[in-house]
């Protein structure tokens, strides 16, 4: 059975990941884990928040010229030390799993390509294109695609990332303009088929209110939420 705890520590280890290899960094302080890579800083699913931790981390923030540090939380942490610290609530992850042979109860959609590196990224998106090292990763352990419209249009992307046997759906996002198109359900399909050659049993992710009517759509239940904190630092 998987659970809140599983779905925190999926995304805790894709957090990681990326910035282990994407030049970033990771720190522990006491019962703090701060992860400093293409997200941004951000604090992943503390037990306990001690106030001077907190204030390192601010510390860190304000050194490395971090705009805004986010704090990924269960239901039961105390949140009062990062309100102390200028902290604001922000959105709650909704946190939704699925077997992946339920996921895969649709046709491969032919618009969606598994890449291992990409030109649709450019100017002030280029920075994007290095994210795609970690598709080439051996044994493979990221899966990337991209979704292409008549054309040839970029319409959108999505990762997986496999953590024993759970793969993490992430920061999949289809463009506006391509929106209700199936081009979501032909991405989530994608990268949880690859995930699944690869052994994984469950999908896990976390939705917001417009996401979470399409995964409900492909066989994901909701089993609990989290919270988060931002602190949007001034220059």
């Amino acid at each position: 059975m998987i659970t809140v705890a599983d779905c925190e520590r999926v995304q805790a280890n894709w957090f990681r990941l990326r910035a282990e290899r994407l030049g970033g960094q990771v720190w522990t302080d006491g019962p703090l884990t701060w992860v400093d890579g293409p997200d941004g800083q951000n604090l992943l699913f503390p037990g306990a928040i001690p106030p001077a931790a907190v204030a390192r981390g601010v510390e860190h923030a304000a050194r490395s010229g971090a705009p805004i540090v986010g704090a990924w939380l269960g239901l039961g942490a105390d949140a009062s030390a990062l309100a102390e610290a200028g902290f604001e609530r922000g959105w709650s992850p909704w946190w939704m799993v699925a077997p992946i042979e339920t996921v895969l109860g649709v046709e491969p959609d032919p618009r969606i390509e598994l890449q291992l590196d990409s030109d649709d990224y450019e100017d002030e998106y280029a920075f994007y294109r290095d994210h795609l090292v970690l598709a080439r990763d051996e044994p493979p352990r990221a899966w990337y695609a991209a979704a292409y419209a008549p054309g040839r249009d970029f319409a959108g992307r999505a990762w997986s990332f496999l953590d024993g046997d759970i793969a993490g759906v992430f920061d999949m996002d289809v463009w506006e303009p391509f929106q209700r198109r199936g081009f979501g359900t032909g991405l989530l399909r994608a990268v949880c088929a690859a995930a699944g050659a690869a052994g994984a049993r469950h999908a896990v992710l976390n939705a917001t209110p417009e996401g979470k009517q399409l995964y409900r759509a492909r066989g994901f239940t909701q089993i609990g939420e989290g919270i988060t904190w931002w602190l949007h630092r001034r220059p």
